[in-house]
Protein backbone atom coordinates (compact mmCIF):
# COMPACT_ATOMS: atom_id res chain seq x y z
CA UNK A 1 0.00 0.00 0.00
CA UNK A 2 1.72 2.81 -1.07
CA UNK A 3 2.26 5.55 2.00
CA UNK A 4 0.68 8.59 1.83
CA UNK A 5 2.28 10.61 4.70
CA UNK A 6 4.34 13.26 4.36
CA UNK A 7 8.19 12.80 4.39
CA UNK A 8 10.13 13.85 7.69
CA UNK A 9 14.11 13.54 6.52
CA UNK A 10 15.93 14.17 2.73
CA UNK A 11 18.61 12.87 4.01
CA UNK A 12 19.26 9.25 6.30
CA UNK A 13 23.05 8.85 7.27
CA UNK A 14 23.49 5.27 8.08
CA UNK A 15 26.06 3.36 10.32
CA UNK A 16 28.05 1.03 8.75
CA UNK A 17 29.12 -2.06 11.15
CA UNK A 18 26.90 -3.75 13.24
CA UNK A 19 23.93 -1.58 11.73
CA UNK A 20 24.11 -2.34 7.78
CA UNK A 21 26.70 -5.16 8.02
CA UNK A 22 26.90 -8.22 10.40
CA UNK A 23 30.68 -7.40 11.91
CA UNK A 24 30.40 -6.68 15.40
CA UNK A 25 31.27 -10.20 16.43
CA UNK A 26 34.18 -10.48 14.31
CA UNK A 27 35.28 -6.84 15.13
CA UNK A 28 35.31 -7.46 18.66
CA UNK A 29 36.93 -11.01 17.98
CA UNK A 30 39.74 -8.98 16.28
CA UNK A 31 40.42 -6.65 19.13
CA UNK A 32 40.14 -8.84 21.83
CA UNK A 33 42.93 -11.50 19.80
CA UNK A 34 44.88 -8.61 18.83
CA UNK A 35 45.82 -7.62 22.28
CA UNK A 36 46.44 -11.30 23.44
CA UNK A 37 48.51 -11.22 20.44
CA UNK A 38 50.70 -8.83 22.06
CA UNK A 39 50.75 -9.90 25.34
CA UNK A 40 48.44 -6.66 26.38
CA UNK A 41 45.29 -6.87 29.02
CA UNK A 42 42.40 -8.61 26.89
CA UNK A 43 39.43 -6.50 27.14
CA UNK A 44 35.83 -8.09 28.08
CA UNK A 45 33.54 -9.06 24.95
CA UNK A 46 31.38 -5.95 26.14
CA UNK A 47 34.26 -3.14 26.67
CA UNK A 48 35.40 -4.37 22.79
CA UNK A 49 31.53 -3.84 21.31
CA UNK A 50 31.40 -0.52 22.91
CA UNK A 51 34.30 1.16 20.94
CA UNK A 52 32.69 -0.12 18.04
CA UNK A 53 31.95 2.57 15.64
CA UNK A 54 35.11 4.91 17.15
CA UNK A 55 37.84 5.72 15.16
CA UNK A 56 40.50 2.80 15.71
CA UNK A 57 42.92 5.21 17.28
CA UNK A 58 40.02 6.65 19.50
CA UNK A 59 39.07 2.61 20.42
CA UNK A 60 42.98 1.85 21.41
CA UNK A 61 43.24 5.06 23.76
CA UNK A 62 39.81 3.58 25.52
CA UNK A 63 40.57 0.14 25.52
CA UNK A 64 44.76 0.47 26.21
CA UNK A 65 45.00 3.62 28.10
CA UNK A 66 48.45 2.96 29.33
CA UNK A 67 49.72 1.84 25.68
CA UNK A 68 52.39 4.07 24.68
CA UNK A 69 51.85 5.64 21.55
CA UNK A 70 54.61 4.55 19.69
CA UNK A 71 52.75 0.73 20.04
CA UNK A 72 49.57 2.03 18.73
CA UNK A 73 50.79 0.82 15.33
CA UNK A 74 51.63 -2.63 15.83
CA UNK A 75 48.15 -3.43 17.53
CA UNK A 76 46.04 -1.41 15.00
CA UNK A 77 48.08 -3.67 12.59
CA UNK A 78 47.79 -7.25 14.05
CA UNK A 79 43.82 -5.94 14.49
CA UNK A 80 43.65 -5.42 10.91
CA UNK A 81 45.35 -8.73 10.33
CA UNK A 82 42.71 -10.74 12.22
CA UNK A 83 40.29 -8.98 10.61
CA UNK A 84 40.75 -9.11 7.65
CA UNK A 85 41.50 -13.01 7.52
CA UNK A 86 37.69 -13.47 8.10
CA UNK A 87 36.43 -9.78 6.09
CA UNK A 88 35.08 -12.69 3.64
CA UNK A 89 32.75 -13.99 5.76
CA UNK A 90 30.90 -10.36 6.57
CA UNK A 91 27.27 -10.08 5.56
CA UNK A 92 24.54 -7.03 4.93
CA UNK A 93 21.71 -7.72 7.36
CA UNK A 94 18.48 -9.42 5.86
CA UNK A 95 16.88 -7.03 4.20
CA UNK A 96 19.66 -4.19 3.71
CA UNK A 97 20.47 -4.88 -0.30
CA UNK A 98 16.46 -4.62 -0.65
CA UNK A 99 15.82 -1.88 1.34
CA UNK A 100 18.49 1.06 0.18
CA UNK A 101 17.45 1.02 -3.55
CA UNK A 102 14.04 1.40 -2.54
CA UNK A 103 15.14 4.75 0.17
CA UNK A 104 17.33 5.54 -2.83
CA UNK A 105 13.69 5.39 -5.30
CA UNK A 106 11.72 7.38 -3.10
CA UNK A 107 13.72 10.28 -3.19
CA UNK A 108 15.93 9.90 0.21
CA UNK A 109 19.55 11.44 -0.06
CA UNK A 110 21.71 8.18 1.76
CA UNK A 111 24.78 9.00 3.07
CA UNK A 112 27.36 6.94 5.27
CA UNK A 113 29.00 8.12 8.67
CA UNK A 114 31.48 5.61 10.02
CA UNK A 115 34.33 4.56 12.40
CA UNK A 116 35.87 2.22 9.37
CA UNK A 117 38.94 3.72 7.88
CA UNK A 118 38.03 4.37 3.98
CA UNK A 119 40.47 1.25 3.16
CA UNK A 120 38.00 -0.63 4.61
CA UNK A 121 34.62 1.34 3.83
CA UNK A 122 35.55 1.31 -0.08
CA UNK A 123 36.05 -2.61 0.11
CA UNK A 124 33.15 -3.22 2.06
CA UNK A 125 31.21 -1.19 -0.23
CA UNK A 126 32.53 -2.56 -3.30
CA UNK A 127 31.98 -6.61 -1.77
CA UNK A 128 28.00 -5.81 -0.91
CA UNK A 129 27.41 -4.49 -4.25
CA UNK A 130 25.82 -0.99 -2.49
CA UNK A 131 28.26 1.72 -3.31
CA UNK A 132 26.11 2.89 -5.75
CA UNK A 133 23.04 3.95 -3.50
CA UNK A 134 25.01 6.53 -1.75
CA UNK A 135 25.35 9.85 -2.14
CA UNK A 136 27.84 10.60 0.15
CA UNK A 137 30.34 8.90 2.85
CA UNK A 138 32.83 9.89 5.73
CA UNK A 139 35.05 7.92 7.74
CA UNK A 140 36.69 8.65 11.26
CA UNK A 141 40.01 9.05 9.70
CA UNK A 142 39.14 11.62 7.36
CA UNK A 143 37.51 13.69 10.12
CA UNK A 144 36.90 13.67 13.89
CA UNK A 145 35.43 10.79 14.99
CA UNK A 146 31.87 9.76 16.64
CA UNK A 147 30.80 11.53 18.81
CA UNK A 148 32.22 14.57 17.48
CA UNK A 149 29.18 16.43 14.77
CA UNK A 150 31.82 16.92 12.09
CA UNK A 151 30.81 13.49 9.90
CA UNK A 152 27.28 14.67 9.96
CA UNK A 153 28.13 18.28 9.77
CA UNK A 154 30.25 17.38 6.80
CA UNK A 155 27.57 14.89 5.10
CA UNK A 156 24.72 17.94 5.16
CA UNK A 157 27.07 20.65 3.92
CA UNK A 158 27.77 17.93 0.95
CA UNK A 159 24.10 16.54 0.55
CA UNK A 160 22.87 20.48 1.03
CA UNK A 161 20.42 18.64 3.81
CA UNK A 162 19.62 21.06 7.08
CA UNK A 163 19.97 19.49 10.31
CA UNK A 164 15.87 19.35 10.58
CA UNK A 165 15.93 17.19 7.58
CA UNK A 166 17.86 14.71 8.02
CA UNK A 167 18.30 11.34 10.31
CA UNK A 168 21.30 9.25 11.68
CA UNK A 169 20.59 5.20 11.72
CA UNK A 170 23.00 3.86 14.17
CA UNK A 171 23.87 0.51 16.65
CA UNK A 172 25.95 2.68 19.20
CA UNK A 173 25.34 5.49 21.53
CA UNK A 174 28.48 7.34 19.51
CA UNK A 175 26.21 7.81 17.01
CA UNK A 176 23.00 8.81 18.91
CA UNK A 177 25.51 11.29 20.85
CA UNK A 178 27.01 12.13 17.42
CA UNK A 179 23.58 13.08 15.71
CA UNK A 180 22.59 15.18 19.37
CA UNK A 181 25.39 16.93 18.84
CA UNK A 182 25.09 17.92 15.37
CA UNK A 183 20.98 18.47 16.39
CA UNK A 184 19.79 15.46 14.21
CA UNK A 185 17.15 13.15 14.86
CA UNK A 186 18.25 9.40 15.62
CA UNK A 187 16.74 6.00 14.93
CA UNK A 188 18.55 3.30 16.71
CA UNK A 189 19.07 -0.51 16.18
CA UNK A 190 19.23 -3.16 19.32
CA UNK A 191 20.93 -6.24 16.88
CA UNK A 192 24.63 -4.13 16.72
CA UNK A 193 26.87 -3.22 18.99
CA UNK A 194 25.17 -1.81 22.26
CA UNK A 195 22.66 -3.22 24.92
CA UNK A 196 19.09 -1.92 23.88
CA UNK A 197 18.86 -0.22 27.64
CA UNK A 198 22.35 1.71 27.18
CA UNK A 199 20.48 2.70 23.55
CA UNK A 200 17.12 3.27 25.29
CA UNK A 201 19.40 6.30 27.75
CA UNK A 202 19.64 8.57 24.77
CA UNK A 203 15.90 8.58 23.70
CA UNK A 204 15.89 7.72 19.57
CA UNK A 205 12.90 8.46 17.83
CA UNK A 206 12.70 4.68 17.25
CA UNK A 207 14.31 1.41 18.26
CA UNK A 208 14.57 -1.66 15.89
CA UNK A 209 15.11 -5.21 16.96
CA UNK A 210 16.05 -6.28 13.49
CA UNK A 211 16.50 -4.54 10.19
CA UNK A 212 13.04 -5.13 8.97
CA UNK A 213 11.52 -3.53 11.66
CA UNK A 214 13.63 -0.75 10.65
CA UNK A 215 13.22 -0.39 7.27
CA UNK A 216 9.13 -0.60 8.04
CA UNK A 217 9.92 2.34 10.23
CA UNK A 218 11.86 4.34 7.59
CA UNK A 219 9.54 3.44 4.55
CA UNK A 220 6.35 4.52 6.79
CA UNK A 221 8.04 7.50 8.64
CA UNK A 222 10.88 8.59 7.27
Amino acid sequence: MKNNRPRQFDLLVFDWDGTLMDSTAIIADSIRGACADLNLPIPSETAARHIIGLGLQQAISVLQPELPLHDYPALTARYRERFLSQDHTLTMFDGVCDTLPSLHAAGHWLAVATGKNRQGLDRALNQSGLRNWFHATRCAEETFSKPHPAMLLELMQVCQVPAERTLMIGDTSHDLEMACNANVAAVAVSYGAHSRETLENHSPMFLADNFPDLARWLTEYA
